[in-house]
């Protein structure tokens, strides 16, 4: 038997470990695998040869590292690109010398499109090297799935805070608006789903070009009707012409895109300026809802691991590659009942692509979304996994990348 290799890339989630506990413990169980290693900072360790030997992980570690935030190997955000080959015969030569038949990448959007770049790769020269995707984001906006790993926790603990800062804002008769921030980069899954709390007045989403008269014409409205305003808002909201609201749309994140974040502040302030209140408070949930394990979804917990079993399971066939294993999509958002059906597909139809919340879902006027969003996102948040606790908070596992 050869060895696999393991990487993470891209921004952590509450459960991106779980997933790699998930291949861990299957070959412990059905060892394909003689040795189960970690790429170190994901493709930019991997480069580097910088590998960690996680085989022999105790059942309580891999309990620990379920419940571990933040990417346990560290993450990178290295974008390979397919005339850089170097690249590529560097990767293939650190899985030749440390004999890995398979690759498995956890990440986003671009991390899917290096399983597939890596694959076309080896099938056009004839290496029998292989590479699986086990996706993650909070985003949610990776196709063709119904939905991905880290979306459900971040929703949950997005829904604890608005509630929370909610009932504060509540308390005082003060007027000014409250105004919170969630990620999600160019789709509005994560803010949308702020709405099961019944507390959001105004929902402003990338997917609906913003418009300044409209939405300060409703601030207007609700605080007439209520006396207060609680406004949730997406750091990719957008304008017409494209333009971000948020200040940081000149940065980059390594990987091409704008480096979002200040679109809740932005809101405030064209509120404030508009003399409708003399102020405004801001809410930025930022990475506080991606490494918040003390409100990870039991649903995301148990998806997110058998996901990594699942790719271990599939990849004991020697023809499986460039596959992404995911989420089978939803067709009847009308009734309770969940169940998740887990499948594969190619890579090529992972990447480059950016899942939109649909339209159909948002209301007009920025008054939030409709019953069938609500009844897909409500299973996804359900429960709380059983923690193991030292000194009052979760433990977690020491990084491989720190040891």
């Amino acid at each position: 038997m050869g060895n696999c290799l393991v990487a993470q890339s891209g921004g952590p989630t509450a459960v991106i470990n779980a997933s790699l506990a998930g291949v861990i413990r299957a070959n412990q169980l059905n060892p394909v695998y003689d040795k189960v290693y970690g790429g170190l900072q994901g493709i930019e360790g991997v480069l580097e040869g910088k590998l960690y030997d996680l085989t022999n992980l105790t059942g309580r570690e891999i309990d620990i590292l379920k419940q571990t935030p933040s990417s346990a190997l560290g993450t990178c955000r290295y974008k390979l690109s397919r005339e850089k080959t170097e690249d590529f015969q560097r990767i293939l030569q650190v899985m030749e010398e440390n004999d890995i038949d398979v690759l498995f990448y956890i990440g986003g959007n671009d991390s899917m499109d290096t399983v597939d770049a890596l694959s076309e790769y080896a099938a056009a020269n004839g290496v029998s090297r292989r590479f699986v995707g086990i996706p993650k984001t909070v985003d949610n906006d990776l196709v063709p799935v119904d939905h991905c790993p880290g979306f459900a926790s971040a929703a949950k603990f997005a829904n604890q805070v608005v509630h929370g800062t909610f009932l504060d804002y509540s308390a005082f008769t003060r007027p000014e608006v409250f105004v919170l921030e969630t990620m999600g980069r160019d789709a509005g899954w994560l803010a949308a789903s702020t709405c099961l709390t019944g507390d959001v007045d105004l929902l402003v989403l990338p997917e609906v070009a913003f418009d300044q008269e409209l939405f300060l014409d409703q601030v207007r409205q609700v605080l007439e009707e209520k006396g207060q305003c609680y406004i949730v808002t997406s750091e990719g909201a957008r304008y017409e012409d494209g333009s971000y609201l948020s200040a940081g749309k000149a940065l980059n994140d390594g990987f091409g895109h704008a480096q979002l974040g200040g679109a809740a502040a932005a809101l405030k302030e064209i509120v404030i300026a508009s003399g409708i209140v003399p102020r405004g408070l801001v809410q930025d949930l930022s990475r506080a809802a991606r490494s918040s394990n003390f409100a990870q979804s039991a649903v995301d917990v148990a998806e997110a691991f058998e996901l990594g079993m699942s790719a271990h399971m599939r990849s004991a066939n020697p023809a499986f590659t460039g596959k992404v294993v995911g989420v089978v999509p939803r067709t009847d958002f009308s009734t309770d009942e969940y169940n998740a059906q887990f499948y594969a597909e190619d890579a090529s139809k992972f990447a480059n692509f950016v899942r939109h919340f649909p339209l159909e879902w948002i209301l007009p006027n920025y008054r939030g979304v409709t019953e069938e969003a609500l009844n897909y996102f409500r299973p996804l948040v359900e429960g709380e996994p059983k923690l193991i606790y030292e000194n009052g908070i979760p433990v977690t596992l020491q990084p491989f990348n720190r040891r």
